[in-house]
């Protein structure tokens, strides 16, 4: 329970001390998860991920979420489906609302830059922090 207070506490202070509206920005690009905080303060880091997202917002404040496999040579294996979404601005909040054929979810971003995107998943409370996807540089290696 005190890790949930915690949770809480974290996401007003994130959610009180940023304007939403610079948020969308920031958004559009290709994201890996770097972290996740379960609903039961269970942390879960991610040194490899052999998959990640690719997010573009339009004007009009829609867009959609693909999943992406990044090969050796610098491309991409992408997934066929996308998940759609609509983008609000709510008790100074900016929230992502998800539809697909399956589901529909809602997201809040509790932060947004250049760097860094933290999302709360609402329907299951867990915290998701991502950082901008930087490709391989095999000749470097």
């Amino acid at each position: 329970m005190k890790k949930l207070i915690g949770l809480i506490v974290i996401i007003s202070v994130f959610s009180c001390s940023k304007n939403p509206e610079t948020f969308v920005t920031h958004l559009n690009g290709y994201w890996e998860i770097d972290e996740v905080t379960l609903s039961d303060g269970t942390k879960r880091d991610y040194n490899f991920n052999d998959m990640i997202d690719y997010i573009e917002v339009s004007d009009s404040l829609s867009g959609f979420r693909r999943k992406l496999k990044p090969n050796l040579f610098g491309s991409f294996e992408t997934s066929k489906s996308n998940e759609t979404f609509s983008i609000k601005i709510e008790n100074d909040s900016l929230n992502i609302y998800y539809k697909t054929p399956y589901a529909e979810w809602k997201e809040t971003v509790l932060n947004a830059n250049e760097s860094q995107l933290i999302i709360l998943n609402n329907t299951n409370k867990d915290v998701y922090i991502y950082k901008r996807y930087e490709s391989l540089d095999i000749e470097n290696l």
